[in-house]
This record gives C-alpha cells, structure tokens and sequence, in this order.
C-alpha cells in the first residue's frame, strides 16, 4: 500500500479551506463579491453612475465605493439595504444550515 504524503491529494477545495482555517474568509468575501457585482449590474440596467447612487443614498462617493468595492466585506445591512433601496430593490437575507 503506497502512502500518500500530501494531506490534502484526494480532498476538495472547500475541505482544504477549512482545514487551514480560510473558509470563513472566502465564503464572505464571495459573497460580497456576488453583492457587488449585482449592484453594478442593477446600477448598468439603470445607466446610474455612483455619484448618482450616492445623490440617491444621500450619502458620499466614496461610501458608494465601499458598497461596490468587491473585496471589501465591511458593509453594514443599513448601507447595504440603502444601497438596495436607492436602486429600487430591497435586500433578502436567509439563514441556511451550516
């Protein structure tokens, strides 16, 4: 029987993250990412600009920015859903089982 000396040869991609401690990591920020990327493609569809998103948030650019910035996942819901809102939509959260 030949043993098999890398640890992780035969296991998924998922099981290697955890394994190394970097799921939670990877799983926010894929999910901000598909956040942001939604949001510049409602933002496209509507031919708004960000300064116009932040006219409608009644906020500044460069919070805008941080909502559609893709790798940064230190969105608060309350920006999150004023983003969604001034787009005309609103934000749908579930929980799943783990």
């Amino acid at each position: 029987m030949i043993k098999n000396k890398n640890k992780h040869r035969g296991s998924n991609f998922r099981s290697f993250l955890k394994e190394t401690g970097q799921l939670d990591e990877v799983e926010t920020l894929a999910l901000k990412k598909a956040v942001a990327l939604q949001m510049k493609k409602i933002l496209s569809a509507q031919e708004l600009t960000k300064t116009d998103l932040a006219k409608r948030m009644h906020t500044s650019r460069a919070s805008v920015d941080r909502l559609l910035n893709e790798e940064n996942p230190s969105v608060t819901l309350a920006t999150l859903e004023k983003g969604a809102k001034a787009l005309g939509h609103k934000v749908k959260i579930e929980l799943v089982p783990a």
